[in-house]
């Protein structure tokens, strides 16, 4: 494994909410540029902008660049790619925010591509406002999985005691129960256990699966989905060696901590799994999307305009944002290593 110092792309995301604030505040402390070299995807100018309106943060050193390969260590460089009469509004869901955004993350998306920056932490985006300016996704993740061609994917939500995925993403909760089936289940359960072994370095992750319907329908009372599509996935990953159990009732799963038995817990629709989620982490919560060739992490929580500005915003999700991207990176390198070593072994052998 190698000890590079690794380039974090940052994007700024929607620069009318708090995204420059909690990166300001989360890379404010000097002492944070000994591990990495990060990189804004932004202007120089909103950056400028939110750095006067902050109290209690030391001198910070920044680098305004307009090419990643000028990025300096030890500095805070700010790419600018946004035009240089941009403006703030800090509060406001604007058209010219979300193109902003839109162009932020374009930009840092093509570096990534290039091997340019190594992974990328991304700021809260106004997902109605970007799509309203022809974003054409419903998040990051359906961006990023078009971008770089991924087969599959899956929300993966990361902290300290919790890793939950979800079978279903950005979609309407009435359409969760047709999108629910075995073979989805089972392709999530896959994709999960493999990004617990590459991505956290955890050899034989336990995997606890949630049913859809309250109590798991009562034996079919209120639902048979657990009977029908949700136990034979189980069934199905154990027989290919995933260590998955369930269905579990969610309230009860939380409300008696039995997820800290588990590695990680898949949910079945997106509220199943953040909101607990949330309500248990969220000071540090980061969202990843595991499935990617490449790695990308996100804090946890939107673009809160209705704090901005006002130098309110926690900067713990960003930061734990940055530093989950960084341990993955190092983790994908230790294991694709040793994956190398293993199938040379077996040559020399065969």
């Amino acid at each position: 494994m190698s000890n590079k110092k690794l380039i974090v792309g940052i994007t700024q995301g929607d620069g009318n909410g708090i995204g420059y604030e909690v990166i300001i505040k989360a890379l404010g402390d000097a002492r944070i540029l000994d591990s990495f070299t990060p990189v804004i995807y932004g202007s120089s100018k909103i950056f400028g902008f939110y750095r006067k309106s902050l109290h209690n943060i030391e001198q910070v050193d920044t680098y305004v660049i307009s090419n990643v390969r000028d990025a300096k260590p030890k500095k805070i460089n700010i790419l600018n790619c946004l035009p240089d009469n941009i403006y703030v509004e800090p509060g406001k869901a604007s058209p010219e925010s979300a193109k902003a955004a839109i162009t932020a993350l374009s930009t840092a998306v093509a570096d990534l591509k290039k091997g340019l920056i190594d992974v990328l932490v991304t700021g809260p985006i106004n997902k109605r406002a970007m799509s309203q300016e022809g974003f054409g996704f419903t998040g990051h993740t359906e961006y990023l999985q078009h971008e770089f061609g991924a087969a599959d994917h899956t929300m993966l939500m990361v902290s300290e005691t919790l890793k939950i995925a979800v079978v279903t993403g950005h979609i309407r909760l009435a359409d969760v129960p047709k999108a629910i089936t075995t073979e989805r289940i089972v392709a999530k359960l896959r994709l999960l256990d493999q990004s617990l072994r590459r991505d956290f370095g955890i050899d034989k992750p336990k995997i606890a699966v949630l049913g859809l319907n309250p109590h798991c329908g009562d034996g079919g009372l209120i639902g048979d989905e657990e009977q029908q599509i949700i136990l034979p996935a189980v069934q199905q990953a154990t027989e290919e060696g995933i260590l998955a159990f369930g269905p579990y009732s969610p309230d009860g799963y939380f409300g008696l901590s039995n997820y800290t038995r588990f590695d990680a817990t898949l949910a079945m629709y997106h509220d199943q799994g953040l909101a607990p989620f949330k309500a248990l982490s969220f000071e540090t919560g980061v969202n990843y999307t595991a499935g990617l060739p490449i790695v990308r992490t996100s804090p946890d929580h939107g673009t809160a305009l209705e704090m901005a500005g006002r130098d309110e915003a926690d900067p713990r999700s960003m930061m734990s944002a940055i530093f989950t991207a960084i341990d993955i990176y190092r983790h994908r390198e230790e294991y694709d290593s040793l994956q190398e070593n293993k199938l040379r072994d077996y040559k020399v052998e065969d």
